[in-house]
């Protein structure tokens, strides 16, 4: 790898507030994270920075299970009936 391109990274603490969930990965957000961001004490004692986040895996509708099904069955025969086929 070329030194000096890549960007930095370290551990940061992804908060779910509305699925009540933490996640501590590695992200390049942490470079942009200035010292009196908020800090969370995590299981192994250190301290990391907190980012809140919308949507994650936890509360996502895909991954829940939760998401609605759209029926798209006859949507082929309405397109043929409203516009034909021999166009």
């Amino acid at each position: 790898m070329k030194p000096g391109i890549h960007p930095v990274s370290g551990h940061v603490v992804f908060r779910d507030r509305s699925a009540d969930a933490l996640f501590l990965m590695r992200s390049t957000i942490f470079d942009r994270v200035t010292d009196d961001h908020e800090r969370l004490t995590w299981t192994d004692g250190t301290s990391y920075p907190v980012i809140d986040v919308d949507v994650s895996s936890a509360s996502h509708p895909f991954w829940t299970g939760r998401g609605r099904v759209v029926d798209t069955e006859g949507r082929v025969e309405r397109f043929k009936r409203r516009y034909g086929r021999g166009r």
